[in-house]
């Protein structure tokens, strides 16, 4: 089973060029202005340059508004928009109606009851993202380094295509995606020296674990 994988939070070329080099299929860029990995729009597009028509650029954006979403639209020109925020349904097709662009929306999980959710957002996202819930008093929805229990989607089928995201690194990326099934991953802080700061070899050594098999 071929798995893609999403490296987010990309702040340097030299990131880029290690997705890349390790056979990442998108990347992702974070306008969340509270979280480490923020970028600002024109440092933004010197990076979606450089990855365009080698990763599939994806802009993390979390509760935004229209016209910061067509700013950011226009300078960036991304493949596709992440939602990260609280977002519902009716938001989510309009913002994928307004701008024309494909729509990942993400879904905190912690527990089974958590993914009843998800039949709300089939019917208007192109693609799901389930991440672990953020804890209690977090600033921003994700990047936050935690996991939550994989078998809760073991064995689940729904009818768009989605990324397992949450507390992913290079130990146990094979391991989350045996028990969950998933196709696609999304890692951030797995695969950094520091917050923000892309680490090279873990991205390469996160992307070689993703094509192990391993029991469960």
């Amino acid at each position: 089973m071929s798995i893609s994988v999403k490296i987010c939070g990309i702040t340097s070329a030299d990131a880029i060029d290690a997705a890349v080099s390790a056979g990442a299929a998108y990347g992702g860029l974070v306008f969340h202005p509270q979280s480490p990995r923020f970028v600002a729009l024109e440092q933004a597009r010197g990076l979606a340059d450089r990855m365009r028509g080698k990763l599939k650029i994806v802009a993390l954006i979390a509760d935004m508004d229209d016209a910061g979403i067509e700013t950011l639209v226009k300078s960036v020109r991304p493949d596709f928009l992440q939602l990260h925020g609280s977002e519902t349904a009716k938001r989510t097709a309009e913002i994928r109606a307004r701008f024309g662009l494909p729509v990942i929306k993400a879904l905190p999980v912690a527990e089974h009851a958590d993914l009843d959710a998800v039949s709300e957002y089939e019917n208007v996202a192109d693609m799901l993202m389930f991440d672990a819930r953020p804890p209690k008093g977090a600033q921003r929805a994700g990047g936050h380094g935690a996991a939550f229990d994989w078998k809760i989607l073991e064995g689940r089928s729904f009818s768009k295509p989605w990324f397992l995201a949450g507390g992913l690194n290079p130990d146990n990326a094979a391991r989350a995606i045996a028990l969950s099934g998933a196709k696609q991953v999304d890692v951030s802080s797995g695969v950094e020296s520091a917050p923000g700061v892309k680490d090279n070899a873990r991205i390469a050594a996160f992307i070689h674990a993703t094509k192990a098999t391993v029991s469960v």
